[in-house]
């Protein structure tokens, strides 16, 4: 494709990103449906400069206030994350110099608000929980490309196993550092073409994921909900340490996501599973097994805004109103689903958000509302499902990942026993 073309093209999906009104990885899944011309490297370059305008949208929306020519243009210039040759050959000299002088900036000199690239009312309560320097490490992190994480699946595979076909296939893998169950690939291969990955061998699912599943300990014959079970990854996790027995109930609101959970769950040869949509927390197939289950796994709705290094729009699309309004949701999804637990059933709250408001502060509420739920130290329920160097994952006896420290999304968990 003519350089000038692709530009084109680049300008015209990140105008629709940019919208805000629909998740980015969705708008950037209909353009490529749209365009389905486009060969790889070609859309590897229009999603990540698309991705880098989200990640620093503040810097580069004042750099480019010194250049002429459409604001869109101007940005994928800025961001574009293609070949820098190629990138040349659709300049003409006045952009080529503009380009050229705003790179050289020393951006160290800027404003915070252009170096962080977070909205204020993001970055004061993460400023205030983590201190000048960590703060800093953090916001620098959420601006890079997460790994790729795999879960290998247990029933069908070793670790070591799976190391190894994925080496003979040229994939470079390496063990995670905490999870006994994951592999970290740095780069996208093309995971769909492995028999490996096609027979349920391996789940893309990141190590923070793997970690909130490994905490509700699930064992053989157990009766398990993943109460906010969505597309199912950690339900997966959770049948395969079932080892296939028992049942494992994957309730969610909605059924899109559900249907999504399918083919994965085809793959996994699991047959201990049972997906089933629920209206809300209180209806009467909820009420029914009250009681009655042995763990208890909710992953509630959050902000997401641990997941900013591959959903970056988040930190665009959320406000402090939003934050409220989940903090209620959360709240009564949490009382909800811990009313299926029998005495001495585990219970795990999780949420892959950053801020205290949706984590330690609707844990503690919780803990205080309802004093027959003992809390358990994220540290010991994690090193009695083997994993490594737990004591450095826990803060406050909850586990708190970051993505500067851990090299995860950022995951909140709490764990209480019922008396």
């Amino acid at each position: 494709m003519h350089p000038n073309a692709l530009i084109d093209m680049s300008c015209e999906l990140l105008r629709a990103v940019l919208q805000l009104d629909t998740p980015a990885d969705s708008v950037v899944s209909a353009f490529f449906r749209k365009h389905k011309g486009l060969g790889q490297r070609e859309r590897h370059a229009l999603a990540e400069t698309a991705y880098t305008v989200l990640r620093q949208r503040p810097l580069l929306q004042h750099l480019a206030q010194s250049g002429s020519g459409p604001t869109e243009r101007r940005l994928t210039l800025l961001a574009w994350q293609g070949n820098a040759a190629f990138l040349r050959g659709a300049l003409n000299q006045t952009e080529l110099q503009w380009l050229e002088q705003v790179q050289a900036l020393d951006k160290s000199s800027l404003a915070p608000k252009l170096r962080h690239n977070l909205p204020e009312w993001l970055a004061q309560p993460l400023l205030e929980r983590l201190g000048e320097e960590q703060f800093w490490q953090l916001a620098a992190s959420m601006n890079e490309q997460a790994p790729l994480d795999l879960r290998v699946n247990t029933l069908k595979a070793k670790r070591e196993e799976a190391q190894a076909v994925l080496a003979a296939a040229g994939i470079e893998a390496e063990p995670t550092p905490f999870s006994p169950l994951g592999l970290r690939i740095h780069g996208k291969p093309a995971l769909s073409k492995l028999d490996l990955f096609n027979s349920g061998g391996i789940e893309v699912q990141d190590e923070g994921s793997q970690l909130l599943a490994l905490l509700l300990d699930a064992k053989r014959g157990e009766m398990v909900v993943d109460f906010c079970a969505g597309a199912g990854g950690k339900t997966l996790a959770l049948g395969a340490a079932m080892r296939n027995t028992g049942r494992l109930y994957a309730f969610d609101t909605s059924g899109h996501r559900l249907a999504a959970m399918k083919p994965r769950l085809a793959r996994s040869g699991l047959s201990n599973v049972y997906p089933a949509q629920i209206a809300h927390e209180r209806e009467e197939r909820i009420k029914r097994l009250a009681g009655k289950i042995d763990r208890v796994l909710v992953d509630a709705p959050c902000s997401g805004l641990g997941t900013l290094r591959r959903n970056p729009d988040l930190k665009w699309r959320q406000s402090l109103f939003a934050i409220k309004e989940l903090q209620a949701k959360q709240t009564a999804i949490l009382a909800g689903a811990a009313r299926l637990l029998k005495p001495g059933g585990r219970l795990v709250y999780a949420t892959c958000s950053l801020l205290n408001d949706e984590n330690e502060v609707i844990a503690e509420a919780f803990g205080a509302a309802h004093p027959q739920f003992k809390a358990l130290p994220a540290n010991e329920a994690l090193e009695r499902a083997h994993v490594e160097h737990a004591d450095r994952l826990v803060e406050n006896g909850y586990l708190r990942l970051w993505p500067h420290l851990h090299q995860t999304d950022g995951f909140f968990a709490a764990v209480w026993e019922k008396q």
